[in-house]
């Protein structure tokens, strides 16, 4: 399956572009806004909180070993009252799972399910979805960009960039919201949308809230299971990542309902609260005691305001993108409710043709849409994870090279 595979990981094919580019050009100062990493350092409830339970692991009455494999109780509580309870959202501690990343839990949800399921996908989407069920078999023959036994749910400017429910039968969707890549969001009664079709056509909503943080819209539902009918038919994977900046740390949750069931061979229904807590103990030994610490820490008042802090610089990067695109009358959307701002390449050009072309000639990095899927082509992210500086000299080289 693996032998598969075209090319490498789109990011990785990025940096082999930048290293190349800068090797042969080690004069020019290369501006980053690609890769969704941040840039502001962790909350200082969390550098506090990891320093005091450093010290706990000196003590030997305090000391920790291998942590819970669900994670936590002081962690898992507090995901519960500060993410669900608070929204009026149904969930259960024994239904939240710690990991080390929603890439990791998005990747892995896969393994539970058989090998000749049928698989759908928003076009363009994050590659980890696609690629985690072609490395297990799951997705064909990949021909002509796309991959044989995928369901592409094409999102294109004709309708919003928002994925339709496909018309043929399927058993697992892939759903991203805020959306990496295009920054769009669903309303409340679009979601249900989503989650009633789930309901009435036996399939699983896999869905990927890991920006939840960025939405702006009182309208958006922040998890899923704001939606009535949601916990049986969704998993929701959330991240610490992009909100605490925790992509160097690393840690999540995962949430499986118990009331979610899903079928055996035999058509018997089966947990999948049961099948994922057997896989987490079985293959991974749980995110360190210190780490789950930091990320509690986030919950506290202060927590709560400094991380508010960190998501509002970024948005208003954000903003100060997607502005200059509008001003030099570049088709963009996203930036409202997520990071990413997804624009229409200029001047006619492919989307590595414009990775080149910005690259070469305003030493700005940015993300092929081509990566993301098919539909993806003619179009390119810009992320809004840069520090200030580097996105207001971004956005003027930006200006300077598409003025001309």
């Amino acid at each position: 399956n693996y032998a598969l595979m075209p090319g490498s990981y789109l990011f990785a094919e990025v940096g082999r572009r930048v290293s190349a580019f800068q090797a042969a050009h080690p004069e020019k100062k290369i501006l980053k806004l690609g890769i969704g990493d941040v840039t502001r350092p962790l909350p200082k409830v969390c550098i506090e909180a990891l320093h005091k339970a450093t010290d706990e692991m000196a003590d030997p009455a305090t000391f920790q070993g291998y942590p819970p494999a669900q994670g936590y109780d002081f962690l898992i509580n507090a995901i519960k009252e500060y993410e669900y309870d608070a929204r009026g959202a149904k969930v259960e501690a024994d239904e939240i799972f710690i990991s080390d990343g929603a890439k990791s839990d998005t990747a892995n949800i896969q393994e539970l399910f058989s090998g000749d399921a049928v698989v759908a996908v928003p076009d363009p989407v994050y590659p980890v979805y696609v690629d985690s069920n072609a490395m297990s078999g799951r997705a064909g023959i990949y021909e002509n960009e796309r991959w044989s036994k995928l369901v592409y749910l094409p999102c294109v400017a004709e309708n919003g960039f928002m994925p339709e429910p496909p018309k043929e039968k399927v058993d697992l969707i892939y759903l991203c919201f805020p959306n990496n890549p295009t920054g769009a969001m669903l309303t409340r009664d679009q979601l249900k949308v989503w989650v009633d079709y789930a309901r009435e056509n036996g399939c699983l909503l896999l869905y990927d809230a890991a920006y939840r943080q960025y939405i702006t819209r009182e309208d958006a539902p922040r998890s899923i299971y704001e939606i009535e009918g949601a916990r049986e038919v969704a998993v929701e994977f959330c991240s610490f990542s992009k909100t605490a900046g925790f992509t160097g740390v690393r840690c999540s949750w995962t949430v499986v309902p118990k009331s979610l069931k899903v079928q055996d061979a035999a058509g018997n229904p089966v947990s999948l609260n049961d099948m994922w807590s057997r896989r987490q103990s079985t293959k991974y030994n749980g995110t360190a005691y210190i780490i789950q610490r930091a990320a509690a820490a986030i919950y506290t008042p202060e927590g709560q305001k400094q991380v508010r802090e960190n998501v509002g610089y970024y948005m208003e990067n954000a903003k100060i993108i997607r502005e200059t695109l509008v001003e030099l009358g570049v088709e963009a959307s996203g930036g409202v409710d997520a990071p990413y701002i997804w624009l229409k390449c200029p001047k006619g050009m492919d989307s590595w043709s414009f990775f080149d072309y910005l690259l070469s000639g305003a030493g700005v990095v940015g993300t092929p849409g081509a990566g993301f899927g098919p539909s993806g082509e003619g179009y390119f992210r810009l992320t809004a994870f840069g520090s200030r500086e580097v996105t207001l000299e971004a956005t003027q080289r930006i200006r300077e090279l598409l003025g001309k």
